[in-house]
């Protein structure tokens, strides 16, 4: 298994046509938002809202939204893990479908306001990049397409939990 410790070589400069190449690839790069240069996984996190509004107006929402993060999950450890083996790096920057999955799970215990569309965006950003023990540990230890998915999943319970701290005292 590799992990983000060990060293990895990029075997292709992601682009379009690598992302269109393959619908695990299209995924795995969040519908093209993982191509951005600068800040791919902010990209592909603000992905995650017209599929969320979307599934919302369709009905899916709450705990049948956070139901439907199981099976995007479960699918993104082989999206994440055939387009990382596809590049040479388990863990390429640009493989934003865990920032989707886990966003739309914060989004399904979000407040239905801008303002808690924010909050869940900050929250989520915030401990996604910091990646607090054992988000970190993980992150170096696990490989493969689970190791892609299972910290941005942490990220998201963290989120969901300061979520919770602050909503006590100031409801939106």
């Amino acid at each position: 298994m590799t992990t983000s410790t060990e060293r990895e070589t990029l075997k292709l400069q992601p682009d379009w046509r690598f992302v269109l190449s393959h619908p695990a690839h299209f995924l795995a790069f969040g519908f093209g938002s993982g191509l951005a240069r600068k800040a791919p996984g902010t990209w592909g996190t603000l992905a995650a809202y017209p599929l969320f509004f979307v599934l919302n107006a369709l009905g899916v929402q709450g705990l049948a939204l956070a139901v439907l993060c199981l099976p995007l999950f479960v699918a993104g450890i082989w999206i994440c893990g055939y387009t990382g083996k596809a590049l040479g790096v388990h863990d390429y920057g640009g493989i934003v479908w865990d920032e989707i999955v886990a966003m739309l799970l914060v989004l399904a215990f979000t407040p239905a306001t801008p303002l808690g569309w924010l909050l869940a965006f900050a929250l989520f950003r915030l401990f996604d990049i910091l990646k607090p023990w054992p988000i970190r540990w993980l992150d170096r230890r696990v490989g493969g397409g689970f190791g892609v998915m299972v910290d941005d999943l942490l990220a998201a319970a963290f989120a969901l939990a300061a979520m919770w701290l602050l909503l006590r005292g100031w409801p939106l």
